[in-house]
């Protein structure tokens, strides 16, 4: 790997997501040999990922180079690579590109798509994780415009403009407020030999309600936004098959679509090496205690959505969000150094900053703690959060950019297949 031998302690960091990131950043220049490892050389702020399946964003502006992140940070180390294997009796880890011993090893390593086993799905579906993932809805939505412009049945081109969304979350709610906004603003002006009415976006959820993790408040306001949008909502509807074409459910609801969209869940993305017994098996996440220890290891600790953390208020862990991963990010860090310096470590205690989600224009529901709201402020106020958060100054001006120009002209400008998109 070429990392420089040092006397200082070495911490290697699987993993460049939230947790990783702040983690590496506490770290910075405290007299501790940081090793950033990731297979993407960039940071996703996955948030706004579905904006970019939208064509409403540029990936660039919602990636960030995690060699700029790390630079001014002396004794740390970016290496591009994929990890295949911890092997704690040596402390060290395998990866692609040769190995790398640590005193200390953080796990990162977030989460992937769940398909709950339905191998059917996996191969046919369009899962929303990654910026290539991304890249790849927004040009098989865009080529379904343009397959549909040249159909020769009513059925085959309402197969083509028929998109169908797996998972009433805030992903899949945001994804599909953002492909109605195509619909209804788009569609009309850049196709004018398609009828908008013959396309449709259905919204499947398995449970009574969208967006079950929030309140009964937002989920109510959310489904109004969401049909008034023109956004068919499917309540208590699981997604039993899909072979490319025919959609089946546990309902009466069959349908013929050639975009299937799966936004139902995630799980955890562990590496391989630790004991059985270090990781839950029906979450694939890693069991720690109060200061992100993994079960039965002194020197490795797993942070963020990879972690679980069992409380009394977080009876299944905490939620698999940015702010659990930027804050146990930020303690973990202070921890470490209090370990090198034999002071004790401070337990970790969520503090809960509220949740939020936007349907469109206009239209957005947040939960904070004491007050709930929805609407013109709800959204202005998730647009103002997600802004700051972003990693980057160019990038929150890129993106404001981008927010004012489709605001004012009812416009999403990155309407582009660049790469197209094969099945």
């Amino acid at each position: 790997m070429n990392i420089p031998e040092s006397n200082l302690p070495r911490v290697v960091i699987i993993g460049g997501g939230f947790a990783g990131i702040n983690l590496a950043k506490t770290l910075a220049n405290k007299n501790i040999q940081v090793v950033l490892i990731d297979k993407h050389n960039y940071h996703t702020f996955q948030p706004l990922l579905y904006q970019v399946s939208s064509s409403g964003l540029e990936p660039d502006s919602i990636a960030y180079p995690l060699r700029k992140i790390i630079k001014k940070h002396r004794t740390s180390f970016f290496r591009l690579a994929e990890v295949k294997q911890i092997i704690p009796e040596d402390n060290e880890i395998s990866t692609t590109i040769g190995k790398v011993s640590y005193d200390y090893l953080v796990i990162a390593t977030g989460t992937r798509t769940n398909f709950f086993g339905n191998k059917a799905i996996e191969s046919h579906s369009m899962p929303m994780k990654t910026v290539p993932q991304a890249l790849n809805i927004r040009s098989l939505i865009l080529q379904n415009f343009e397959k549909a412009a040249i159909a020769n049945s009513k059925q085959e081109r309402e197969a083509f403009l028929n998109f169908v969304i797996v998972g009433g979350g805030p992903t899949g709610v945001e994804l599909a407020g953002a492909i109605a906004e195509l619909k209804n603003h788009i569609l009309p002006r850049d196709y004018h030999d398609l009828n908008p009415g013959d396309m449709n976006i259905h919204l499947l959820e398995g449970a009574d309600r969208v967006l079950p993790p929030m309140s009964k408040h937002a989920s109510k306001k959310a489904e109004r936004f969401l049909k008034e949008l023109g956004v068919k909502v499917h309540s208590n509807t699981f997604v039993e098959n899909y072979d490319g074409l025919n959609v089946k459910t546990n309902s009466d609801l069959e349908m013929q679509s050639q975009t299937l969209i799966w936004a139902a869940g995630v799980t955890g993305a562990p590496v391989k090496g630790l004991k059985a017994d270090a990781i839950l098996e029906k979450a694939n996440r890693y069991c720690v205690n109060q200061y992100n220890q993994v079960e039965g290891y002194d020197n490795i600790f797993a942070i963020g959505d990879i972690a679980l953390m069992i409380t009394d208020n977080y009876p299944k862990g905490h939620p698999q969000v940015a702010q659990p991963a930027i804050q146990q990010g930020k303690l973990l860090g202070q921890n470490i150094l209090n370990l090198i310096r034999n002071k004790p470590m401070k337990a970790f205690s969520y503090h809960d900053k509220g949740s939020m989600a936007t349907i469109g224009r206009n239209k957005a529901v947040v939960d904070l703690k004491r007050y709930k709201f929805g609407g013109f402020f709800a959204w202005f106020v998730w647009m103002f959060v997600h802004l700051m958060s972003l990693v980057g100054f160019r990038n929150r001006v890129v993106v404001l950019f981008n927010w004012t120009y489709n605001y004012i002209n009812f416009d999403k400008a990155a309407r582009l297949i660049i790469r197209p998109f094969r099945k």
